[in-house]
Formats: structure tokens, C-alpha cells, sequence
């Protein structure tokens, strides 16, 4: 059987969607039975297949435009001939820009196993998967009523690195280390209002900019110029950054999952639509901190931001609680339970 994940990272996009599948196929390919050579990734575009080749995977890129899937339908059908003639591979699928029309085509050649953050449209596809936390079966029973799909949802399958395993988080009763993290692309620079906002005598700031982060020399020169401040840029062990860390501010996504894994007390906030459902999670169920939605009012929401983090510097026990919450939401083993549903297609 061979593995072909369909995924994309770029400055536009961020790396998310492409990190997680990387994270998975690792797991797979520890599997027995498998091998590496078994693993291959498709992306649209140079930068991302050079993201996805540093991961070590054989990797197809189709030169086309990543907002519109199906015009690569003809590319990808026939690397998939071509690399299987006469067998059904496993097609991975992890983008926001997917359509009925792409996913019914590519089922006539794979097995389809979609990544799906939002619940919205039923697709024909082989098996739906929704890691998020506040996912159920009951949404994806009543979106594929009546269809062979099978589905799974909650957050015993978010595909965490291996490093978030562990926890190794020591609660200290003075924070004075605070992380900034607001995703690999931050186009808007909003890590920079956020510290703006925040920044108070006698506390350290770890920013935190993604590989495609626009404003990576500006950082450098803040940096330069403030002692507080410390910029971390491509982090490859975020779990140890982390766990420096007594209080963290992020955005909605996986970095979420990430923190509660650590055990990080922290604030969260959405700035894109897609995130909102899970920002919201926290605050219905007071596992963390929530200062609201920055895409619809900033200025509201940095104030909030500023109001909470003044709480959690001097309440010891605020925090202490946050950590002991968010220690029940994930495990860590996400990605080892998705690598055992792929093999059983």
C-alpha cells in the first residue's frame, strides 16, 4: 500500500497543514510493514514540497495554484496511474481549498481519508477525521447519513509531535517568562500589538516567528533594543520553549493543543474564522483563558488580553488550575491512532 499526502505551506497558507501530515507520516512509516519509500508527499507549489522534502519524504509538486484545487486534477490523477498502476492508494487530504468535485474525482483512483476542522459539508471520501476538541461523531453521523464513511472526531486524535509526549512542566508560583505565539505566517504582525500591549517591568518575552513570519528582521532589531525581549524564528523544539515558559498568549490552532500538552497555562484568541470554534471551546469550558475573536475587534480584544495576563502574573492559583485543566484535554498520541486508521484502509 502506498501513502500520498496532499498538503500545502507557504507564507499565505502557514505551515499547519503541512507540519501536522509530516507528523503523521512519521508515524506511519514506523508502523510494521512500512517504509519510508511507501510515504509520498504532493504539494502545489516549490516552497512547499521543499518544506515537505525536509522532512525526508519523496515529494511530487504539481505547480499549480493552491487555491484552486481542481486544476490539478488531471496532474495529480496522473502521477497517481502512473506510481499505482492497477492498485488503490491511500490519499491523505489536508487543505481548506478542497471541493466536492476534487474529492469525488480523486476517490475513482484512492482511498480518500480527509482532515476536516469544520463540520460543514458532507464529502465522498472513504473516512472524515475532525481532531478538534469540540467535534463529535453525532455532527459527522448527521452530515453522512445514508454514506459508507466512516468518521472520527475528538481531540484523542490530535497529531502531536512526539516531543509533547511528555509533559516535563514545572509550575513555578512567579511567572516571569512569557511566550508570544501567533502562527507561522502572521501576516498582519500582530505578535508586535500584542507585545505592545502586554509588556510590563520585570517579565521576560519569548516571540515566537514561523518560518514564513514577514516582519523576521523587524524582530531581530526590537530584540536588539529591549532586554525583555527574546525572538525565537523556526523553532524546532517548541515543546522545550514551552515548558520555559509560566504564562503564553496564541492563537487558535494546533498551538493550543501544544500548550495544554505541556500543561502552559495561557491565553488564546482567533483572528481568522477558522479558529473560532475552538477559541470559543476554551472559554465555554474555562480550560484557559479566552480575550476574543482579533478579526473582528482588536482593539477590544488586546485590552481584554491585557486585563487577563495582569490576573495571571499575580494569581499563582488562577494559573495552577489552568494547568491541571489543560493536562486532561490531550495526550499526545494523536498522531499514532491516525497512522493505525490509515493502515486499516
Amino acid at each position: 500500500m502506498r501513502y500520498y499526502f496532499r498538503a500545502d505551506g507557504n507564507a499565505s497558507t502557514g505551515a499547519g497543514h503541512l507540519m501536522r501530515c509530516l507528523t503523521i507520516a512519521d508515524e506511519l512509516k514506523n508502523l510494521p510493514g512500512l517504509e519510508k519509500e511507501d510515504i509520498c508527499f504532493v504539494c502545489a507549489d516549490e516552497i512547499s514540497g521543499a518544506l515537505a522534502e525536509s522532512g525526508g519524504y519523496r515529494t511530487i509538486v504539481l505547480h499549480t495554484n493552491y487555491r484552486d484545487m481542481n486544476q490539478e486534477l488531471p496532474r495529480l490523477a496522473q502521477h497517481l496511474q502512473k506510481e499505482c498502476p492497477g492498485g488503490t492508494p491511500v490519499l491523505i487530504v489536508d487543505s481548506y481549498y478542497i471541493t466536492a468535485q476534487y474529492l469525488k474525482a480523486l476517490r475513482r483512483q484512492a482511498h480518500i481519508f480527509l482532515l476536516d476542522d469544520m463540520a460543514e459539508q458532507a464529502y465522498s471520501v472513504d473516512c472524515v477525521l475532525n481532531y478538534n476538541a469540540f467535534a463529535t461523531r453525532e455532527q459527522y453521523r448527521q452530515l453522512y447519513e445514508d454514506t459508507d464513511t466512516r468518521f472520527y472526531a475528538g481531540s484523542e486524535y490530535v497529531p502531536l509531535r512526539p516531543q509533547f509526549r511528555q509533559s516535563g512542566y514545572v509550575f513555578r508560583e512567579q511567572a516571569q517568562d512569557i511566550l508570544i505565539t501567533t502562527g507561522g505566517g502572521d501576516h498582519r504582525n500582530i505578535a508586535a500589538r500584542i507585545f505592545e500591549t502586554i509588556q510590563s517591568p520585570g517579565l521576560r518575552y519569548h516571540v515566537v516567528t514561523g518560518r514564513y513570519h514577514p516582519d523576521f528582521e523587524g524582530w531581530k532589531y526590537r530584540e536588539q533594543t529591549c532586554r525583555q525581549l527574546y525572538v525565537h524564528h523556526d523553532v524546532r523544539d517548541m515543546a522545550s520553549l514551552m515548558r520555559n515558559c509560566d504564562i503564553a498568549i496564541t492563537a487558535g490552532g494546533t498551538t493550543i493543543y501544544e500548550l495544554a500538552a505541556t500543561g502552559v497555562p495561557f491565553l488564546c484568541f482567533s483572528y481568522a474564522k477558522n479558529q473560532e470554534a475552538l477559541t470559543e471551546y476554551i472559554s465555554r469550558t474555562e480550560i484557559a483563558g479566552y480575550c476574543g475573536a482579533f478579526h473582528h475587534n482588536p482593539a477590544e480584544t488586546l485590552g481584554k488580553m491585557r486585563q487577563m495576563m495582569d490576573e495571571l502574573t499575580a494569581n499563582a492559583g488562577i494559573r495552577r488550575k489552568m494547568h491541571e485543566k489543560e493536562r486532561k484535554m490531550v495526550d499526545g498520541l494523536g498522531a499514532v491512532r491516525i497512522a493505525r486508521l490509515l493502515t486499516e484502509m
